[in-house]
């Protein structure tokens, strides 16, 4: 039957679910892989690899960052959908420790298989001769993503706690540390304690959406304008880059840890996601269109997860060229490098395709049995509940 699996999607979903909190969540974790895709670059350089950035080399991509760093909106759909949860879980009479350990599954059961297979690589590596310097460097782009899903981790732990705390808090954190260790000289380390405020903000919001808050296009208008002013203020008068990823080489990161400029924008990057929340309802009531959503958050954390490793088995297999290839193992410094790179996105996805049919299993986890109760998710192509048995 034509479009047989499209129709079963669309009418497998529950009618009450907002797509568009789905769509949302899509957007920020392929805007995420993109972006890594685009400005990360190994350069193969006398029998070693060593990581490299396009924005290092040409400034004028800076605009690629303000596009494809889409924590802000992941944070936000991972606050309305973990406050969401948890006041449905203790409606039924779930405790906090069974809800908290479901969602943690979700999270670390494809985290383990990762690791687990590049503990292997990392021994083949190193069996094969493989330097120490580039095992570091692919190493490094493994698991450097990872960060964020431990703040996530910790942030839903803490959701009973910060549910209903008013994101101004937070904002407010993150601004008198900034003041503290820019203005004041203070000591760097107190940046880190923006990795958890920063990330705070959108997650209070997504909150606040959970509640029934946030839903006049008024209040997005006054995310997305005051955020925007608020991030060009920093960067064109209050010495933040204008980068929103790292650069390397820059003198301040805003996102690493994350800056003053990276939760504003993070907050444009909000109200903007709350405007088109109309919009991307009416797209998804398209059985087609709903259907790519919802493949692609059934394995959202695989996609993130082995995003990178995708990119590098394509660029090891390159090396079989015998001879570096422009856009895969060349220097990022100019126009037809970037050229290069974007030829290369259909072969990464590809490698990515194939990882995704692998691994997919680990992260679409089988209900299970919890004493009188059987816990299951609540996911796209299948409606799930809590029942007693």
């Amino acid at each position: 039957m034509k479009h047989g699996w499209v129709q079963r999607i669309d009418s497998a979903t529950p009618p009450g679910r907002d797509r568009a909190v789905d769509a949302l969540r899509a957007f920020a974790i392929l805007g995420v892989v993109l972006g890594h895709w685009l400005v990360t670059a190994l350069v193969a350089d006398s029998g070693t690899v060593h990581g490299a950035s396009p924005l290092a080399h040409l400034p004028r991509l800076t605009p690629v960052s303000w596009v494809f760093q889409t924590l802000a909106v992941f944070f936000l759909v991972g606050g309305q959908v973990g406050a969401q949860s948890h006041a449905s879980a203790r409606a039924r009479g779930v405790t906090y420790l069974q809800w908290l350990g479901s969602r943690w599954a979700r999270l670390f059961r494809p985290v383990a298989a990762v690791l687990t297979v590049w503990a292997v690589a990392a021994v083949a590596m190193l069996a094969a001769g493989v330097g120490v310097d580039t095992l570091h460097t692919l190493l490094k782009l493994v698991l450097s993503p990872l960060w964020f899903l431990l703040v996530f981790a910790g942030l839903t732990a803490a959701t009973p706690l910060v549910a209903r705390l008013h994101p101004l808090w937070p904002l407010a954190v993150v601004l008198y540390v900034d003041v503290y260790r820019f203005g004041f000289g203070g000591p760097a380390w107190t940046g880190w304690i923006n990795v958890a405020a920063g990330w705070l903000v959108p997650y209070c919001l997504g909150a606040a959406w959970a509640r029934g808050g946030l839903q006049s296009r008024a209040t997005g208008w006054l995310l997305l304008l005051g955020g925007t002013a608020a991030t060009a203020g920093l960067v064109l008068w209050g010495g933040y880059p204008a980068s929103m990823v790292g650069v390397p080489g820059a003198a301040i990161s805003n996102l690493n840890p994350p800056t003053l400029a990276a939760v504003t924008f993070g907050l444009a990057q909000c109200g903007a996601a709350l405007l088109l929340r109309g919009p991307l309802r009416r797209v998804l009531a398209r059985p087609a269109a709903w259907a790519a959503v919802a493949l692609v958050n059934l394995s959202a954390m695989t996609v993130f997860l082995w995003h990178q490793t995708a990119m590098m088995a394509v660029t090891a297999a390159g090396l079989l060229a015998g001879h570096p290839l422009p856009g895969l193992h060349t220097a990022p410094d100019g126009p037809g490098w970037v050229l290069a790179r974007l030829a290369w996105l259909p072969v990464f996805a590809l490698a990515l395709l194939i990882c995704w049919a692998a691994f997919r299993g680990y992260e679409q986890r089988r209900p299970r049995r919890d004493g009188r109760r059987t816990v299951r998710e609540v996911q796209p192509l299948r409606v799930v509940e809590m029942r007693r048995a």
